[in-house]
């Protein structure tokens, strides 16, 4: 089988680690809160190359459940951002048919913040293009737990057997569970680490990984790690010669 006829489709699912905002911010001599702003030119550039290239599901790592521990200043900045990106671009990615997400526990945002996640989330329901999902107060142990937590009250209720329970159930009970599987995962800023990121639906995805800090990351760069990921050849288990053979 020739190259050509070997290389990947376009990736379905992408999920990015939105990662160097604050060391871009000092290279500049600005404060971290600085590259936390400058990183929202960098998503609308990633939602309009993934609308262009026609990716079903575009997933961004945008607050762990761990960033509640970084200096309550920068949190707090953070949360602003949120609020405002949500007022200011919404009707936007409704335009472009894009379906907005939040995946994570909200439960501990203010009541503001909940009700404007709501209301976006509501606005674009219907939208049949580009899923965007944001993770927001989000762990990938967080997600397992919860959905295995959910799956015990099943069985306690009567709803569920323990025999009943597969991965495709499982599935069923996680944040994304009516996304196909992440093909690709970014991460920006130069570490190697998926930090708690999708832990179950990462299990098969490709990584890419690029020194560019996150305000950096424009459409030229996002087409560069799909090239990348056109180039590979995904096994699932099997050898490269079944693959290809």
């Amino acid at each position: 089988m020739d190259t050509e006829s070997q290389l990947q489709p376009m990736p379905q699912h992408v999920a990015i680690i939105m990662d160097g905002n604050g060391r871009w911010a000092k290279q500049k001599g600005k404060i971290r809160t600085f590259g936390h702003k400058a990183g929202v030119d960098a998503v609308r550039a990633s939602v309009s190359f993934a609308i262009k290239q026609k990716i079903s599901a575009l997933t961004l790592f945008a607050f762990s459940s761990e960033n509640w521990n970084r200096p309550a200043e920068e949190v707090g900045v953070l949360m602003e951002l949120f609020t405002l990106v949500l007022s200011s671009e919404v009707k936007k990615l409704h335009k472009n048919n894009v379906k907005l997400r939040i995946i994570g526990d909200t439960s501990r945002f203010d009541a503001k913040l909940v009700e404007k996640i709501n209301k976006a989330q509501d606005l674009t329901a219907s939208n049949t293009g580009l899923t965007l999902n944001i993770a927001a107060n989000y762990g990938g142990r967080w997600d397992i737990v919860n959905a295995s937590r959910n799956l015990c009250q099943q069985v306690i209720d009567g709803n569920m057997r323990v025999e009943d329970i597969n991965e495709q159930v499982f599935q069923q009970y996680t944040c994304a569970q009516d996304l196909a599987a992440v093909d690709l995962l970014i991460r920006t800023g130069g570490e190697q680490r998926i930090s708690n990121f999708l832990l179950w639906q990462l299990a098969y995805a490709e990584l890419y990984f690029t020194e560019v800090f996150w305000p950096d990351f424009n459409e030229a760069e996002f087409s560069r790690a799909v090239t990348n990921f056109a180039e590979r050849q995904r096994r699932f288990g099997l050898t490269g010669e079944q693959v290809s053979g």
